[in-house]
């Protein structure tokens, strides 16, 4: 190549870098949301029952999916169902298809709270279906319902809590980079992931643990009628396949979708109904809970009703 070429190559690389900061170019990479829309599912009738997906991972916001969470299911999304459905008095009984690990403790608890409010002033009765993986926190939101089937190939359980960070401190060590930290107080930079965690911090985060672990327990005594002794018996963590989670009366049933869509059908006191759902698509923010912004995931400590079977 020649130097003419050469020049001309270094020339264009430095104009389209003086072009890129002077000229902003707006990009929309997701769709504008638009309000939720009725779509029917099966049968007929006036009568309906509704059926809400509670999907993948429950983070507080969608952002989170981009770190490769692939679906998620978040407090805003639900609570516009549920304010949708409540202003439907058509709807006569609500199921609740379940396919999740679970999520962060106040996303789940936020969701479990907004339930138990709808079924509080609609009256109208909720069916959980724990589908192939409903564990921790997936588990704690079917406690709203007022019955649990479990699809018999299923895994649910791992009722617990679980709390993790990174510990960088022996790359930065690697690669020669150091950090300097000036704090107000002994336990400002709590958690952090540039140095090990000291044992008082340990037995801090325990004792967090240990407070999100007894209501997670008490949500799960009241849901199924268990004393907190009985369900700290089987809530050590563990998963349960259907049939273990049915002989310890975590689940009242094995069954499919069709067979919670038909208890609920019954609890209504509906011979015939239609199924129906929502459907939109993702960015339209009705509620309080769809303004919460997004800066903490992997940076802040989070705390977790979720199965996650290994390290980082």
């Amino acid at each position: 190549m020649d130097l003419r070429k050469v020049c001309r190559l270094v020339f264009t690389a430095l104009l389209l870098v003086w072009l890129a900061g002077c000229v902003t170019v707006k990009v929309d990479l997701f769709e504008e949301q638009k309000p939720l829309k009725e779509k029917v599912i099966s049968g007929y009738g006036r009568d309906k029952v509704l059926l809400v997906d509670i999907s993948g991972v429950i983070m507080e916001t969608r952002h989170r999916s981009l770190l490769g969470l692939g679906a998620v299911t978040t407090p805003g999304y639900v609570k516009e169902v549920l304010d949708k459905a409540a202003k439907d008095k058509q709807i006569k009984a609500l199921v609740l298809r379940i396919n999740s690990p679970g999520g962060t403790v106040s996303a789940a608890d936020i969701i479990h709270h907004e339930l138990l409010n709808y079924k509080k002033e609609t009256g109208v009765p909720v069916v959980a279906c724990l589908m192939g993986l409903a564990t921790s926190g997936g588990y704690y939101l079917a406690q709203a319902g007022d019955t649990i089937v479990a699809h018999p190939t299923g895994i649910t359980g791992s009722i617990g809590v679980i709390a993790m960070k990174l510990n960088i401190k022996g790359l930065m060590d690697k690669v020669g980079v150091d950090s300097d930290m000036v704090k107000s107080g002994r336990w400002k930079d709590f958690w952090s992931p540039f140095r090990p965690a000291t044992p008082e911090e340990k037995q801090m985060m325990q004792d967090v643990i240990n407070s999100y672990y007894q209501g997670f327990v008490e949500v799960v005594a009241l849901g199924r009628k268990m004393n907190a002794r009985e369900v700290r018996q089987v809530a050590d963590g563990r998963i349960y396949t259907a049939t273990q989670a049915k002989d310890l009366g975590l689940v009242d049933s094995l069954g499919y979708l069709d067979d919670a869509i038909k208890s609920a059908q019954q609890r209504a006191g509906l011979e015939e109904a239609k199924v129906v759902r929502y459907h939109r698509p993702d960015s339209y923010r009705p509620n309080i809970y769809s303004q919460i912004p997004d800066f903490s995931w992997m940076v802040t400590p989070q705390f977790l009703y979720m199965w996650w079977p290994g390290e980082l």
